[in-house]
C-alpha cells in the first residue's frame, strides 16, 4: 500500500469517527464503506464474528456493539430509517481481525485500530504508573507532616520509627522485618516504596487520621500516641478486610523509585520529540 493510500485511509477513518456520551465509536454502515464491503449482508456476518469473539474474551457486547437506527437518503429528498450498529474502538478491532484480510482496507483497519486501542492502554497504563507515585510522594508529605506534630509533644526521630513500625503491624499482621522479606524488599529500603497503589493509600490514611486525632485529642508521649496509630491502622485493615483485601496478600509493586524515573524519562523524550515536531 502506497503512503498516500494509507495517509487517505486514516484521514478517512479519523473523519468517520465521532463522540456518543463521551465514548469514541464509528456507525457500521459507514465502516463497511472503508471496509470495502459492497453488500450489509456480507459485512453483518463480520460483525456477529466480531461479537463472538468480544463474548469469548470476556466482553459485554451490548456495551461495544449498541443497536442503532440511521436515516439515509433514497432520492428525492427523502429519507427512510435503517438499522445500523454503534461500534467501539475495541469493536472496530474485532471486526477487522474478523474481515477479509486480502482486502487493502482490512489490512489497514487491522494495524489502525490495534495501535489505537494499544495507545488506550498504554494512557491507562500510564495514568495508573502516576497515581501510585503521586500516591507515595503524598505519603511521604503525610508522615513528614507527622513527624513534626510528634516532635511537638514530645516524640523524637526514634519513636516516631516505632509508632510507624507499629502501625504498619497492625495494618498488614507483619512486623517490619518480617514483610520485608515476604516480599523480598531490601532492607535499606522503605516499606511503601513497593507497596501497591491501595496499600499506600491505607497507610496514608491511618498517618492522616493519627495526626488529626493526635491534636483534637491533645494526645502527648510515646505510650498514647502509639496506641492512636495503631487504632487507626487496625480500622483502615479492618475496613479493607470487609472488602474482600488484605493488604499483606497483595502482590509487591514495582519500586516506586525506578517507576518516577522511567515516568520522567518518559516525559523528557515527550518534550524533545515535540521540540523537534515544531522546528
Amino acid at each position: 500500500m502506497k503512503s498516500e493510500e494509507i495517509k487517505s485511509l486514516f484521514a478517512q477513518f479519523e473523519f468517520a469517527a465521532s463522540e456518543i456520551d463521551g465514548i469514541e465509536c464509528w456507525s457500521a454502515r459507514e465502516l463497511q464503506r472503508l471496509l470495502g464491503y459492497n453488500k450489509w449482508e456480507n459485512f453483518e456476518k463480520v460483525i456477529q464474528k466480531a461479537k463472538s469473539a468480544c463474548s469469548n474474551a470476556g466482553g459485554e457486547i451490548t456495551n461495544h456493539f449498541p443497536d442503532v437506527r440511521k436515516m439515509v437518503q433514497i432520492g428525492s429528498g427523502a429519507e427512510k430509517s435503517i438499522d445500523d450498529i454503534l461500534l467501539t474502538r475495541y469493536a472496530c478491532y474485532l471486526v477487522a481481525q474478523n474481515g477479509d484480510s486480502r482486502k487493502e482496507e482490512i489490512s489497514f483497519a487491522q494495524n489502525y485500530f490495534a495501535l489505537q486501542t494499544r495507545r488506550a492502554e498504554l494512557v491507562e497504563q500510564r495514568l495508573l504508573e502516576n497515581e501510585r507515585v503521586n500516591a507515595r510522594e503524598k505519603l511521604s508529605h503525610t508522615e513528614k507532616q507527622l513527624s513534626g506534630i510528634l516532635y511537638e509533644r514530645g516524640v523524637d526521630s526514634q519513636g516516631f520509627a516505632i509508632i510507624r513500625s507499629k502501625g504498619d503491624q497492625a495494618l498488614f499482621r507483619l512486623n517490619t522485618q518480617m514483610l520485608k522479606k515476604k516480599m523480598g524488599i531490601p532492607e535499606n529500603r522503605p516499606i511503601a516504596d513497593f507497596l501497591p497503589t491501595i496499600s499506600i493509600k491505607a497507610k496514608d490514611l491511618a498517618a492522616e487520621m493519627t495526626g488529626l486525632n493526635v491534636q483534637s485529642k491533645d494526645l502527648s508521649g510515646q505510650y498514647s500516641i502509639e496506641k492512636e496509630h495503631i487504632d487507626n491502622n487496625a480500622a483502615v485493615r479492618d475496613m479493607l478486610n470487609k472488602r474482600g483485601i488484605i493488604p499483606e496478600k497483595l502482590p509487591k509493586a514495582e519500586d516506586v523509585k525506578k517507576l518516577q524515573r522511567k515516568l520522567e524519562g518518559d516525559e523528557k523524550k515527550i518534550l524533545k520529540d515535540a521540540k523537534h515536531k515544531n522546528k
